[in-house]
């Protein structure tokens, strides 16, 4: 059965001042309310908890230490965030309100991969901070947990050296940071499906990192969003897996919703739903353990979006299993 990997700690909250960024840093601990509801008891079957945050060596496995010792001026958190107000916080109270968060978060989706690997599919209920660099953060990214975890599991043993990875990402805002920490990495293979006409649309070298990049505009509806991922998608997975393909990590942002000040898309909620359920069951198609992170999502629905599909992916799920018995 899929695990959720979730902890009250991802949750990131001071004073209510992180309410000046249209993120809602809180979506974790309301999605995770909405499972409780729906699923009951029954949920502590397949939650996993995050112990700890990730750790200085497991940040080390990706960052630079220059970038890590960056972190400790709240100026340099500040623009990274594009939360100006960061600034003028102690340096205390930005790593325990702020990066301690982010922290967890990046342990958790170490912890979901190794779910994964286990049990198919796992869902963490934060991380995808999809443009943090090895030694950069920006876009309200600071640490690169989908490279960490990456890394993580080749040197845990658990992934093969010459196991390929899958990054398909469906946010609103192209993976920048996962390309320029991926930059080098022959086997990892990734699928990018956003936006082309807003952030981070300057940064090239990341651009023409990705394996099969499919640009869409502001124009875009569901029916052609859709049309656009079930035309590129198969063809890209089947590519990659002409060799073994150890894993998968799913970056699921909900700012392709209709409304979302940043992805300013107007994608509906059902067609969010579907593009999980397709992304994730044809992964699943091919046996590729699957990571699936939050990364963006700026309304006020996010939440409720990211809890309808982790619902309809654990359906999808029992439904496969009843129909093989």
């Amino acid at each position: 059965m899929s695990r959720i990997v979730y902890s009250r700690h991802y949750n990131i909250g001071f004073l209510g001042l992180e309410r000046l960024h249209p993120f809602d840093s809180r979506k974790y601990g309301r999605a995770w309310k909405v499972l409780g509801k729906h699923f009951g008891s029954s949920l502590r079957q397949f939650h996993v908890k995050p112990k700890r945050a990730a750790s200085r060596d497991e940040l080390l496995l990706v960052h630079t230490e220059k970038y890590l010792s960056q972190l400790e001026n709240p100026k340099y958190v500040a623009g990274a965030l594009e939360l100006p107000f960061v600034s003028k916080l102690p340096r205390w109270a930005v790593d325990r309100y702020i990066l301690s968060p982010m922290r967890w978060a990046t342990r958790g989706t170490i912890m979901a991969a190794e779910e994964a690997l286990k049990h198919g599919i796992a869902v963490n209920l934060s991380g995808g901070y999809h443009h943090a660099k090895p030694d950069q953060g920006e876009g309200f990214s600071i640490y690169a947990d989908a490279a960490i975890a990456v890394a993580s599991l080749r040197k845990q043993k658990l992934l093969a050296d010459n196991a390929r990875v899958v990054f398909v990402d469906t946010d609103a805002h192209q993976g920048n940071g996962v390309c320029h920490c991926l930059m080098d990495d022959k086997r990892a293979f990734i699928f990018d499906i956003f936006n082309s006409q807003i952030y981070p649309s300057y940064d090239l070298k990341a651009r023409n990192r990705i394996d099969c990049e499919v640009g869409i505009t502001c124009a875009c509806v569901d029916s052609e969003y859709q049309d656009a991922l079930e035309r590129k998608l198969p063809g890209f997975l089947d590519s990659v897996c002409k060799a073994p393909v150890g894993l998968a990590i799913y970056n699921a942002g909900t700012d392709i919703f209709a409304d979302d000040p940043l992805g300013l898309l107007a994608i509906s909620a059902p067609a969010i739903l579907r593009r999980d359920l397709y992304v994730v069951n044809q992964l699943r198609l091919r046996n590729i353990p699957t990571v699936m992170v939050l990364s963006g999502g700026y309304t006020k629905q996010s939440y409720r979006l990211v809890a309808d599909s982790v619902i309809g992916i654990f359906e999808q799920q029992q439904a496969s299993r009843r129909a093989t018995v």
